[in-house]
């Protein structure tokens, strides 16, 4: 159960961070920047006791590549939905009068953003935090925080910078994203996730089971 509550409080506040940052639009604040800062930490936070996936599609790539348990898979996705709906609330609480306009987006175009992003961000995951060659190093929250950061900044115009199923539920409960495009995210994110660990298992053979 440790680690299943430890999955809800890192994805709590990568979207709190997320809605106060966009939502509540302090002034001098880039957003990007702070959503990458946060998952930077709470990675670094909290890695050690859940892996630190906060995010669905991860999970996924990291049961799919051998280091995650496919029994814990369900109840981690569930307490990173949950986790994303308490953030989303918590923001509409402390910005009762913000109306955020949700994000008009091209389907296609949203649908590649996402599936690439999310491909990049899960292919960091695998490679730093789940190979042996890459075993208790001191980067790999950067590494991951960083990914996130430079999707944000390059797509978020796009897709509105999810790369995650649970924070695009976030988003849309926050006003961010239309509910009615989280379809979207869910195919692309989880499809970048898969592809990710196959492509990871390919071509780290040495170090793919």
């Amino acid at each position: 159960m440790n680690k299943y509550v430890t999955e809800l409080i890192g994805t709590f506040f990568l979207v709190l961070t997320i809605g106060c940052t966009v939502v509540g639009g302090a002034a001098g604040v880039i957003p990007p920047l702070a959503i990458g800062a946060v998952l930077m930490v709470m990675v670094y936070a909290c890695g050690h006791i859940s892996g630190a996936h906060f995010n669905p599609a991860v999970t996924l790539a990291i049961v799919m590549r051998g280091k995650c348990e496919s029994k814990d898979m369900i109840p981690y996705w569930i307490f990173q939905v949950v986790g994303a709906v308490l953030a989303a609330f918590v923001v509409k609480f402390l910005f009762p009068t913000a109306s955020p306009a949700a994000a008009e987006i091209d389907t296609v175009r949203a649908l590649v953003a996402e599936f690439l992003f999310t491909f990049a961000l899960a292919w960091v995951v695998l490679n730093v935090a789940t190979s042996s060659d890459t075993a208790n190093n001191s980067f790999y929250g950067l590494a991951i925080g960083m990914t996130v950061l430079a999707g944000a900044f390059a797509v978020g115009g796009v897709s509105g910078g999810a790369f995650n199923p649970a924070v695009a539920i976030g988003a849309a409960i926050m006003g961010l994203l239309d509910m009615t495009s989280i379809w979207i995210h869910l195919v692309a994110d989880f499809a970048g996730a898969a592809a990710a660990a196959l492509a990871f298992k390919a071509l780290s053979t040495a170090d793919a089971s």
